[in-house]
């Protein structure tokens, strides 16, 4: 096989630059602290992981991350900063995605001359769609699934996240879809508790489910937590599509890359991913990895939404990080056409009317699912005109109307605006 991986990185170090690249290269691919039997030139330059280019981004004063190296010697240190790229022969690690995050993702993190590692980008060779499907509906597909033809699609999560029966779960998803909504998940720590658990929730609400279906000739795609061991999954997947759901939900974090493939590979629903978890890995600028990175995984293993966070969030995330994370979503990861792995980003978290127009503006798709519990729940109107007011906002920032201009027009709208800028 010829063919490479290439994974960017930022890096910070007291140690040149190039020495700290090439222990990084060597770290994650034939390279020991001494040279060992066995370890020749031939196989170095067969399987050695190659520099590809270093630009250094200027100094720190002070090491971002404790327990830091420092070369020997010498006065102070100069903490300096730089992007990495660096590549490998895809046989290192064979077309295979725990395998690759080992390589890419690995004990890079932990190598004491680093005061600073994020992983920020991955390249991936075809090679890899040969093997793993990527998603099964992604973004037409879901919207196909929900019977609309334009976008956003319109969602909320189910509150309390814990402590509802399955009766009060069927009642409050009646009321959303009567409401007009698009989609309904799960809270992720709903799961199969004994207060609530899977098999009654999931019969209660489609009852309900099917029922507005049979009014209103669309179906409400209800993203059904079913997180759990491997086995569990797949067993919980079955039972929802027998119960005829559209869309199953799975905290990808918790549940590790190869058992989304393993789901991937037995379903025939569209598959939601919640990253809560990601903090651990995107809080800190000094640590961990990029989501542009992240999600790559997660694509080809054959996720179809995934959550992004939203404008003016309740995290710490900036508004830019969230859009560029969108828009990454919605960009094809392979020169292959129809096989581009794009799927539906998901914004949440203090969404309301009130981000509509920034969202749209910023991202310029309406390929998306606009996910908002307080900006439906807490309209004053109640939860049909909630919905009415989010579909009213984004009305007008396709329009490019502004928001108190159009809401003159849109009580509903109008009540929104009010009511988020108290």
């Amino acid at each position: 096989m010829s063919e490479r991986v290439y994974a960017r990185y930022w890096i910070e170090t007291a140690f040149p630059l190039q020495q700290a690249a090439e222990i990084m290269a060597g770290e994650q691919s034939t390279g020991t602290f001494v040279r060992v039997p066995g370890e020749t030139d031939e196989l170095r330059e067969r399987y050695a992981a190659r520099v590809e280019s270093i630009a250094g981004q200027g100094t720190a004063e002070s090491p971002s991350l404790p327990g830091a190296g420092r070369p020997k010697g010498g006065g102070a240190p100069v903490y300096r900063r730089a992007e990495v790229s660096l590549s490998w022969p895809i046989e290192n690690m064979g077309v295979s995605l725990p395998n690759l995050l080992a390589t890419v993702a690995g004990n890079l993190f932990e190598l004491k001359p680093f005061s600073g590692l994020r992983l920020t980008d991955v390249q991936l060779p075809p090679a890899y769609l040969e093997k793993y499907q990527g998603p099964q509906f992604g973004v037409a597909g879901t919207f196909r699934l929900c019977g609309v033809s334009g976008g956003p699609l319109i969602g909320t999560i189910i509150k309390p996240s814990v402590g509802l029966s399955p009766e009060a779960t069927a009642a409050a998803v009646d009321a959303l879809a009567e409401g007009g909504i698009d989609f309904i998940k799960d809270d992720e720590l709903q799961a199969d508790g004994p207060h609530c658990p899977f098999a009654a929730r999931l019969a209660a609400v489609m009852r309900v489910v099917h029922r507005h279906a049979d009014r209103t000739g669309r179906k409400v795609m209800y993203a059904c937590n079913i997180t759990g061991e491997i086995d569990e999954m797949l067993r919980r997947h079955d039972a929802v599509a027998e119960a005829g759901g559209t869309c199953v939900m799975v905290s990808m974090n918790s549940i590790g890359l190869p058992a989304l493939v393993a789901l991937r590979r037995h379903s025939r629903l569209a598959i939601h991913g919640h990253r809560n978890g990601w903090g651990m890995y995107s809080r800190s600028p000094a640590i961990g990895m990029s989501y542009i990175a992240y999600q790559k995984f997660w694509r080809l293993a054959g996720i179809d939404h995934m959550h992004v966070n939203g404008l003016q969030n309740k995290f710490c995330e900036s508004d830019e990080s969230v859009i560029a994370s969108a828009r990454e979503c919605l960009t094809p990861m392979f020169a292959v056409p129809g096989r581009g792995c794009q799927i539906t980003p998901v914004f949440s978290s203090g969404q309301s009317a009130r981000q509509a127009p920034g969202t749209f503006q910023a991202l310029g798709s309406t390929d998306l699912i606009f996910a908002a519990g307080g900006g439906i729940m807490a309209h004053p109107a109640g939860i049909a005109a909630g919905v009415r007011s989010l579909r009213q906002a984004w009305e007008a920032a396709v329009a490019g109307v502004p928001l108190a201009e159009y809401a003159a027009g849109h009580p509903e709208l109008r009540a929104a605006l009010e009511k988020f800028d108290s």
